[in-house]
């Protein structure tokens, strides 16, 4: 496909990239700035840089390559979807299953299934694939947004990054939790013994901030909801194994005895998600409640 445009008195002395950003409204700037690093971009036709001030009067021509198939199989697996509409697709993932292909894990994941279910995808980065705007790990069930076009997948990101997308999650954890409600504010990196761990860290780590509220007191264990305010990896189960509370049934953060009352992963659920819909730019509020396996748990006696 190609995309002629004639630079106007409003975007002139203005740099290619940017002006290019708020023209092709259904491109992100990463996938502009690789348009224009592969030469696909002409003014006046020469190849330019990103950083041209353009004129009033220049024509631009940008050649948009046809997205390329993304390398992942398409699998008929049955997706829970909560809800979907052009933009946007949101699924509660059920535990057990990994968000993304990767090295030991190639196949039955849930880009797999996405990729089988959405024939409309658009080029993200120049590859039909699904975006996935956030990931929760393999054994923690519940709400997962997928982006189905690069517009939508950027405005999504930006949320992100602005926490005005907030997700809340509800976790058993062991012990019994004395406060209310509290804040974990304690930086998180790999562990340096363990690189299948993350860990409380002073020194090559980031900021992780979790928020939490008491919803219930058993005997030996504590139902919480979590809200984050950042999105470290593992970071409720690392922040809650770190203070004394680990989620139980969590086979890396919750000791050996990881298995005493559920052995199919760590009791943690995303059981919440608000964002602004990318093209309305309503804010949209999702609630899925617990699955069986956690109920059935939380029945029991011994809790």
């Amino acid at each position: 496909m190609i995309q002629k445009l004639k630079i106007t008195s409003n975007e002139s002395n203005q740099r290619l990239d940017k002006v290019l950003s708020s023209l092709l409204e259904n491109f992100s700037r990463s996938r502009i700035a690789l348009l224009i690093d592969e030469g696909h971009v002409t003014v006046n036709e020469k190849e330019a840089k990103a950083s041209l001030k353009v004129k009033e009067g220049d024509e631009i021509v940008v050649f948009i390559p046809e997205a390329k198939e993304a390398k992942i199989e398409k699998e008929d697996i049955p997706l829970d979807i909560v809800y979907e509409d052009h933009d946007i697709l949101i699924i509660n993932k059920p535990q057990g299953m990994v968000v993304h292909p990767a090295f030991g894990h190639n196949e039955h994941t849930l880009v797999n299934a996405i990729l089988n279910h959405c024939d409309d995808l658009s080029g993200i980065n120049g590859e039909k694939r699904p975006g996935i705007v956030h990931r929760i790990d393999k054994d923690t069930s519940g709400l997962i947004c997928v982006a189905k076009n690069d517009v939508a997948h950027n405005f999504l990101a930006e949320q992100l990054k602005d926490h005005t997308m907030a997700r809340t999650y509800t976790a058993l954890v062991r012990g019994v939790i004395a406060e209310n409600s509290g804040e974990i504010n304690l930086p998180i990196g790999r562990d340096t013994n363990n690189r299948q761990k993350m860990a409380v860290s002073r020194t090559n780590s980031k900021e992780a901030v979790t928020y939490f509220k008491v919803l219930q007191r058993f005997n030996e264990h504590t139902l919480v909801e979590c809200h984050l305010k950042t999105g470290r990896t593992h970071q409720i189960r690392v922040h809650f194994s770190y203070i004394g509370y680990p989620v139980e049934g969590d086979p890396l953060y919750c000791g050996r005895k990881y298995d005493k009352l559920y052995q199919g992963g760590q009791l943690l659920v995303a059981t919440e998600l608000k964002l602004i819909q990318p093209k309305t730019k309503k804010e949209m509020h999702f609630k899925i409640e617990l699955p069986e396996y956690f109920k059935e748990i939380l029945k029991k006696e011994s809790l």
